[in-house]
């Protein structure tokens, strides 16, 4: 009996030791604590670090809150609640850490004035008993706002002729970033950029782009732009581009239309430079300039009524600090004034619109007449369609074609003729008209004149049926002769 007492009491200890167990790892799980998975924050500004204890268990007590960093594998204190000890910050976080409102439950601080090696992992520890302890941890990064600048280069931009060699225009900088910034250009110039990062020994980046290209006349005042993205923030700068280039040499005045006597004539040398050009010379390729010219700078007055001697070419040559260039203009001097074509242009412009309109709008009426025909044949019919059996016009009578058809006996008449005697023995016979000559002849002066008295819708023309001609009570005449017979046969239409 008591071995089964003690069996019994043995196993109703285990009993509840398992449930007590149960009870324990329950409670255990339920003791949470909270904090922020990621916190970030810039050199030398203000974070805070939130963390809170969710204990449901009433029997546990907080003995102590600690914060510590993750540094090399180790934990490093930062700052430490004791509810009977107080409030500890340790070094180098003095004068730079605060708990917003230390409590059993509340172990939110903050940290100020954050430093580059502020950066790292945090992990907030509550210490319980009879739990023992729990903790989580979080991210902090330190971002680092970085310096921009854009810089031109110091080196003069000068376009030379068969130049390739691409020269340094300007160097745009983004300092000590983090994380890097990422650098662009907005040009319409045909350049090229080349990217740098530099690593610091702090962990910000420095990124460096330089702009390069082949100095030309058409980059002179074009702008190039540097533009910085960082996080949300945009930073731009730009410059425009002096490029020096010798001149290019223009020469205005001469209008195609110098005639003798004409006055008041010059010539201009103009000149696109950077600098602009500070000397002209004007000479001739063969000789020298007439003596009726005066040259003021850049302009050759022509004194007095134009002569023969003025024509020639006239050379212009424009220099600065970069080259020299020159320009040159054939002047040709003629009798009398040329018709001047704009007038006469302008008629024929103005002819050439009205002869249009009026195409148009001879073809736009031809349309209309065309449409409204159309239109009233169509309700003619409509009209006739709708007409009773009584009131409806009488067919119009059919033409001879339609009356008859095919031919008979009776409208066909056959002779033989001897070919030799084809004329004469034609006059001796009576021929009824109309008729169809079926044999192929040349054509004779009795056959026009015999022709000319018949109109063409006269003449009918059908297919010759030789069973009709077989049976044909006509009169055959046979001329025996000793040429060929050809036989001829007239057509009578038969009107019933």
């Amino acid at each position: 009996m008591s071995k089964n007492c003690s069996f019994s009491l043995s196993l109703c200890l285990r009993s509840t030791r398992r449930f007590t167990s149960f009870h324990f790892l329950a409670g255990l799980q339920a003791q949470i604590v909270l904090v922020n998975d990621t916190v970030s924050g810039f050199i030398g500004t203000d974070v805070v670090l939130h963390c809170s204890f969710t204990n449901p268990l009433p029997n546990v007590k907080i003995t102590q809150v600690t914060w510590q960093k993750a540094t090399n594998g180790t934990k490093q204190n930062v700052a430490i609640y004791n509810p009977a000890m107080g409030v500890s910050i340790l070094s180098p976080y003095k004068e730079r850490v605060t708990f917003r409102n230390p409590s059993f439950k509340d172990g939110t601080i903050q940290l100020s004035r954050l430093e580059l090696e502020d950066e790292g992992v945090y992990i907030c520890e509550f210490a319980t008993f009879p739990t023992g302890n729990r903790e989580s941890q979080l991210n902090l990064t330190v971002l680092a706002k970085p310096t921009n600048r854009m810089e031109g280069t110091k080196r003069p931009l000068i376009a030379k002729s068969g130049r390739t060699e691409k020269i340094l225009v300007a160097t745009c900088t983004s300092s000590n970033g983090k994380p890097p910034s990422t650098v662009t250009w907005d040009t319409k110039l045909k350049g090229e950029a080349e990217f740098q990062e530099i690593r610091n020994s702090n962990g910000t980046i420095t990124v460096i782009s330089r702009y390069r290209l082949v100095p030309s006349r058409e980059a002179h005042r074009q702008q190039l732009m540097c533009v910085v993205n960082y996080q949300l923030d945009r930073f731009t700068d730009s410059m425009t581009l002096n490029v020096q280039y010798e001149p290019e040499v223009t020469i205005e005045g001469f209008d195609g239309n110098w005639y003798l006597n004409r006055k008041d004539v010059k010539l201009i040398c103009k000149s696109d430079a950077n600098p602009p050009a500070h000397t002209y010379e004007w000479k001739l390729p063969n000789g020298t300039l007439p003596g009726s010219v005066e040259i003021q700078n850049n302009t050759i007055y022509f004194k007095g009524p134009v002569t023969y001697s003025v024509a020639g070419t006239y050379i212009c040559e424009a220099s600065n600090a970069i080259g020299t260039r020159s320009g040159l203009v054939e002047v040709n001097v003629t009798d009398k004034p040329l018709p001047q074509g704009a007038p006469g242009g302008i008629i024929g412009i103005v002819g050439g619109v009205i002869a249009a309109a009026l195409i148009l709008g001879v073809a736009v009426t031809v349309i209309i007449v065309y449409r409204r025909q159309q239109k009233n044949r169509t309700d003619t019919d409509n009209d006739l369609i709708d007409l009773p059996p009584s009131h409806k016009p009488a067919p119009p009578p059919k033409r001879k074609q339609e009356m008859k058809s095919h031919l008979t006996a009776e409208d066909i008449q056959v002779v033989h003729v001897d070919n030799m005697k084809h004329e004469e023995e034609i006059q001796k016979f009576p021929l009824q008209t109309p008729y169809y000559d079926m044999a192929a002849s040349e054509p004779s002066p009795y056959t026009d004149r015999l022709n000319s008295g018949n109109k063409d819708c006269d003449v009918h023309y059908a297919e010759l049926d030789t069973s009709a001609l077989a049976s044909s009570p006509s009169p055959r005449t046979s001329i025996h002769a000793g040429g060929d017979l050809v036989e001829y046969a007239t057509i009578q239409p038969n009107l019933r």
